[in-house]
C-alpha cells in the first residue's frame, strides 16, 4: 500500500496535463477582457461618429 502511494506521488505525467489546463484558463480570461475593453472602445467610437453625422 505504502509503495503505490509513493508510485503515485512521483508521477508526474497528470501535472502536465494540469499546467496546460491552467494556462489555457489564464489566456481565455485574458482574451475576454481583452475583446470587452476593445468592444467598450469602438462603442463609445461608434458613439462619437453617430452623434457628430
Amino acid at each position: 500500500m505504502v509503495s503505490l502511494l509513493r508510485n503515485l506521488f512521483k508521477d508526474a505525467g497528470g501535472v502536465t496535463a494540469i499546467e496546460y489546463g491552467l494556462v489555457a484558463g489564464f489566456l481565455a480570461i485574458l482574451i475576454v477582457a481583452g475583446a470587452k475593453a476593445i468592444g467598450t472602445n469602438l462603442s463609445t467610437i461608434y458613439g462619437t461618429v453617430a452623434t457628430s453625422i
